[in-house]
């Protein structure tokens, strides 16, 4: 070959790789982002017209149909799926295993956010004061636990009762004390009612999808204050001075203590699917 013709054929093979390179550019350019989950869009857009921001609670119908968009979500919508390393069975981790949580939205109004427990994390009892919410376990098995207060008007009754016996706590009722599996109906729990006073302890991994409405704001009064749980027998009987309402109603002594060290949460970015904020 001859000097001339082999500066040619360089000449050929350059412009081949740039017209690769091209093309590969070209096909970047056209790929276009993931499409959002309808779900996860309908579930923002209902919490945008729902919570209207602090004192307000949603009525009925806006309960219900929260519920109804929440209740058919699956992992996937929030960018999740059973075969993520988080999901798999392990060994067991030496010390206290530590909760994650990500944010999917956050404003004044509400907030969208998912929380991951490794086997036997807890999240220990904690209020929600003044909020709504709705959670729904998105994948694994975990045990939950909630109170309401049993007198929510007339709260410094049961204080007093109580610290008569250097016990300075206040009567709840137990409102939930059972294990739930994946997948499951949506738990709605509202500032009076509906176990707002709740513990989450992870048996298997676990994911779970939380709507708070409005979000947790120490400036706004609605600080997060934990518990610790003592049974109702542990006063003497008669002690309390107060009636069962109904038989096979349960109660338990509500000590408000300050926030377990073990119980930090790690925070990490949130990288499923995100929701498009579109204009009113």
């Amino acid at each position: 070959m001859t000097t001339e013709a082999a500066l040619v054929e360089r000449r050929r093979a350059a412009d081949g790789h740039i017209d690769k390179i091209n093309k590969r550019k070209r096909c970047r350019r056209r790929a276009k982002p993931a499409a959002v989950p309808m779900a996860l869009q309908r579930l923002f857009l209902s919490c945008r017209d729902v919570f209207k921001g602090p004192g307000t609670v949603p009525s009925p119908s806006d309960v219900r149909n929260l519920c109804d968009i929440i209740d058919i979500m699956m992992p996937e919508d929030v960018g999740l799926c059973r075969d993520l390393q988080f999901f798999k069975p392990r060994s067991h981790v030496k010390g206290t295993p530590r909760v994650t949580c990500t944010t999917i939205y956050n404003c004044q109004n509400f907030s969208l956010c998912i929380f991951f427990l490794p086997p036997t994390a807890v999240i220990p009892l904690h209020n929600h004061p003044g909020m709504t919410v709705f959670s729904k376990l998105l994948l694994g098995t975990m045990h939950i636990k909630s109170y309401d207060w049993a007198d929510p008007v007339n709260s410094d009754d049961s204080m007093r009762l109580s610290q008569r016996h250097d016990f300075a706590a206040r009567l709840a009722k137990l409102k939930v004390d059972k294990i739930y599996t994946a997948p499951c109906d949506t738990s709605v729990l509202y500032p009076t009612s509906g176990g707002n006073i709740h513990a989450f302890t992870a048996i298997t991994p676990c994911a779970v999808l939380d709507v708070l409405g409005p979000p947790y704001s120490k400036e706004d009064g609605r600080d997060c204050s934990y518990y610790r749980d003592t049974p109702y027998a542990a006063l003497p009987n008669g002690a309390t001075g107060m009636a069962v309402s109904k038989e096979g109603d349960s109660y338990g002594w509500l000590e408000e203590i300050e926030m377990p060290k073990d119980s930090q949460m790690d925070g990490i970015e949130y990288l499923g699917p995100q929701v498009i904020e579109t204009n009113f």
